[in-house]
Parts: structure tokens; C-alpha cells; sequence
């Protein structure tokens, strides 16, 4: 498959995920994601582990982001995101934490300053919340 979207000039991005009995921790993404690369994916998405997620991010060769997983509070989805950002994963890919937000503009916004912006978590929260009652 990674093949034929290299054909057509289609990058291909590869999900790394665990079952519901799964642990999810770095040595299994570290693994999972390297392995990915290899295959021939062009990017990993992948989910953030509080515990060595620097390590997933050194020792894969292709740019990393992180799925946004379950519908965390604001600030919370936030931190998750700048410290993914701060371990080296390139970007994030966000879903339900956006669109399911009170004010997905004004997460879409924070997010965005954290990402291109290189805002940390205080900041970007603040952001929201002034976009938010904007």
C-alpha cells in the first residue's frame, strides 16, 4: 500500500494503536512506530505517553504526531499537547478534543499556538479562554 500511494505521490501515514487489554507505554509505541518507518510510512501517528515519549520520538525517522484520544478538558488536552510538542513529535491530530470543545475556534487557536507557535501550556490555555469570551 505504501507502495502505491508513493506511485501516485500520496504520502502514507501509519496509525500505531493498542487493544482495550493493551498497556499503553514507550517501549511498545517506540517499537511500534520504528517499525512503521521502516515499512515505509512517511508519517506516524501515534498516542502520547506520559513516560518517555522522548524516546518514541528519537528513535523513529519520520515525523511523529499524536492522536488526540479521548475527550479531555481544555486545558488538559492542551498540556498533553505541548508536552508532545516539547518531546518532539511534529504536530498533533486532534479530533474530539477540538470539535467537541465549547469553543472548538478558540481550541483550534490554542492548539495552533502551541504547535506553530511554540506557546506552552499557560499560554495557550489563556489564549482559549480570551478567544473563548471573545
Amino acid at each position: 500500500m505504501v507502495d502505491q500511494g508513493t506511485r501516485y505521490g500520496m504520502p502514507t501515514m501509519a496509525v500505531t494503536g493498542v487493544g482495550k487489554d493493551m498497556a499503553r507505554d514507550q517501549r511498545y509505541f517506540s517499537l511500534a512506530s520504528r517499525i512503521a518507518a521502516e515499512m515505509g510510512a512517511h508519517i506516524i501517528k501515534t498516542y502520547y505517553v506520559d513516560t518517555g515519549f522522548e524516546r518514541v520520538t528519537a528513535g523513529c525517522p519520520v515525523p511523529i504526531v499524536i492522536a488526540g484520544g479521548k475527550k479531555l478538558p481544555e486545558q488538559e488536552a492542551l498540556d498533553m499537547c505541548y508536552k508532545a510538542i516539547d518531546q518532539g513529535a511534529s504536530g498533533v491530530d486532534m479530533g474530539r478534543n477540538i470539535f467537541q470543545s465549547e469553543a472548538p475556534i478558540a481550541m483550534l487557536k490554542a492548539v495552533h499556538a502551541i504547535v506553530h507557535g511554540g506557546e506552552n501550556t499557560e499560554k495557550a490555555y489563556q489564549l482559549y479562554l480570551h478567544e473563548k469570551n471573545a
